[in-house]
């Protein structure tokens, strides 16, 4: 890995340094991280998996995604929020997810909280996309530095107040800002990797909700 944090694959591409060239790491940093995200139901996805990486790695929980999927429902929060105490002990005696109790509460009330959330705003896309950056409170170049030194940024604070103002939980600004980064509210592949300009020509084709 160089400095500015890419390194050259197997296949002569430049990319990001996180994936390690795991080829499961490596498929989600190709086909997925950073690209645009207006489905709901994804998002809601995005940031509760976010919420469970918390002190854990990613990589954890992108290996126990579809077991999570199965667990919530496909993470549709209209049938997450209608869970009860025994879906909670389900959820605690399923060895294919993060079993913290903490967390999986967490889920069901952010799934009412999400159907609040789009009753008022129409969409949860909506909402999140609202928070878009400004091109001219973006890092001029993104590099590992920068990425190293922003765990948060002025965005994910807002968001995350706000969130927890409406009663969303395990939101706070570094979850909030890996999801930013995931659902491709900002882009922050890597100056040099080859995804950055497949992911601007995404961004800049979007139609925003």
């Amino acid at each position: 890995m160089s400095e500015s944090g890419i390194i050259i694959g197997e296949d002569g591409k430049s990319r990001c340094h996180w994936h390690a060239n795991l080829p499961d790491y490596l498929r989600y940093h190709d086909e997925e991280w950073g690209r645009p995200v207006t489905d709901d139901i994804r998002l809601f996805e995005k940031i509760c998996l976010e919420g469970f990486q918390s002190g854990l790695s990613w990589l954890t929980i992108l290996r126990k995604r579809e077991n999570f999927r199965a667990a919530f429902a496909g993470f549709d929060f209209e049938k997450v929020a209608r869970f009860g105490d025994e879906d909670i002990a389900r959820c605690l005696a399923d060895a294919g997810i993060i079993r913290h109790r903490g967390k999986i509460v967490s889920t069901i009330n952010n799934a009412r909280r999400a159907i609040d959330l789009r009753s008022e705003f129409g969409s949860l896309a909506r909402y999140f996309w609202s928070y878009e950056p400004r091109p001219e409170d973006r890092p001029a170049i993104v590099d590992r530095e920068h990425i190293v030194a922003n765990p948060t940024t002025a965005t994910s604070v807002r968001v995350s107040k706000d969130l927890k103002k409406r009663g969303w939980t395990f939101v706070g600004p570094t979850t909030v800002y890996a999801f930013m980064q995931a659902m491709g509210l900002v882009n922050d592949h890597l100056e040099g990797c080859f995804c950055r300009a497949e992911v601007e020509a995404m961004r800049a084709a979007l139609v925003r909700p």
